[in-house]
Formats: structure tokens, C-alpha cells, sequence
């Protein structure tokens, strides 16, 4: 009896581990909002509860996750070199989804009050992405459907984009373009997915 009970302890160990895995693990085919809401339907969900949260639309803040972290739930920068071999710090405290920082997650927690959110969390980590560009309109005026320069703003912070710290950086306004482009495509698939996504698990299952 004790060894059975060994076994399904085991078993059902290595099956929560493999859910955890399926559920942190970034999505198969990240060029395709319909593909990853189908593998993920718990981002689908997020996603949708930020867009009716913040009063924007999701296609955006998913273009600057997928550019920040290709959706790795708890990405970091590589860690520069001593005598270009041995490991050192990292030039930045981003962490997780969003790649936010310490002091830009902390002003995130103080300003919503929601003191549980975590970095490493898909959830989380899209609402701050939504509140952060929704600073950016409130504090540079820049509109909610300009994906370029939300970008700008949420790469060299509000005081940055101020003051054009991003004008002499090429690859900075290259990784801005591919924001642009990949939130304009993730746009467009949805709109062919959004009402099959928007049914509920029954709906699916029987097909209606």
C-alpha cells in the first residue's frame, strides 16, 4: 500500500511539474495571436481583462512582450563579462515577461495598489504593460493605437522619450518598427479568431 502510495504521489508530482512547465513555457508559434490564445487559452483570458481594464486594445502591449522576452516568463538580460570570460552582473534589474525593472515594477505596485502581482506572471505582467503605456499617454501624450513610439517610451522611460534619447539609435527605432508591424499582424489574425476564442470550453468542445 505504501508503494502504490509512493507511485501516485510520484505521478501526480510529475504531472503538476508538466503543467507548470506547459504554463511558463513561451508558445509554439509566437508569430500567430490565434495560435498562442489557442495553445494558452489562460493568456487569452488576461489579455482580455487588461484590454477591458485599461480601456485598450491588447495587440500592442503583446508586440512589446514578444520584443522585450520572445514571451519567456522569466527572461533576463545576459550578464556582462570580466576579461570577456568570466560572468558578471547584469546591466539592468528587467525581469520576467515585461522585462521591468525593479523601480519601474515598485511605481506599477504603489500606483495600483496590487501588491501580489508578480514579473514572472503572463497576467501581471500584461497589465503592467497596460498601465505603463496609459503613463505614457497621460505624461507624453502619446496616443494608445501609436505603437512606435509606445515603444519608445516604455524602452527609455517618459523622461527619455522627452527628451529624444532615442533619435541617435538605430537599432532602438528598428526594434520600434518591428513593434509597429508585428501589433498591426497580431491585429489582423485576431480579428479572423476573435469570435471562435471569445466561446466558452462547451461551445468548443460540441463544436456550436
Amino acid at each position: 500500500m505504501l508503494i502504490r502510495r509512493g507511485y501516485l504521489l510520484l505521478a501526480v508530482g510529475v504531472l503538476l511539474a508538466m503543467l507548470a512547465g506547459c504554463a511558463t513555457s513561451p508558445p509554439r508559434q509566437p508569430d500567430d495571436v490565434c495560435s498562442i490564445f489557442e495553445q494558452k487559452r489562460g493568456w487569452y483570458k488576461d489579455a482580455k481583462r487588461a484590454e477591458t481594464k485599461w480601456g485598450s486594445s491588447m495587440h500592442i502591449p503583446l508586440a512589446i512582450m514578444y520584443q522585450e522576452s520572445a514571451f519567456k516568463a522569466k527572461a533576463r538580460p545576459p550578464r556582462t563579462r570580466v576579461l570577456w570570460i568570466i560572468p558578471w552582473r547584469r546591466p539592468t534589474t528587467a525581469y520576467g515577461y515585461a522585462q521591468a525593472l525593479n523601480g519601474t515594477w515598485r511605481d506599477y505596485i504603489d500606483s495600483t495598489g496590487e501588491y501580489w502581482r508578480e514579473r514572472h506572471d503572463f497576467g501581471d505582467a500584461t497589465d503592467f504593460i497596460h498601465w505603463y503605456l496609459a503613463e505614457a499617454r497621460r505624461i507624453n501624450a502619446v496616443p494608445l493605437n501609436d505603437a512606435y513610439s509606445l515603444y519608445l517610451n516604455y524602452h527609455e522611460g517618459m523622461g527619455g522619450y522627452a527628451n529624444g534619447s532615442y533619435h541617435n539609435k538605430a537599432w532602438l527605432l528598428k526594434a520600434a518598427t518591428a513593434v509597429q508591424t508585428r501589433s498591426q499582424r497580431y491585429r489582423q489574425q485576431y480579428a479572423g479568431c476573435e469570435e471562435e476564442l471569445a466561446k466558452g470550453f462547451w461551445a468548443r468542445l460540441f463544436g456550436r
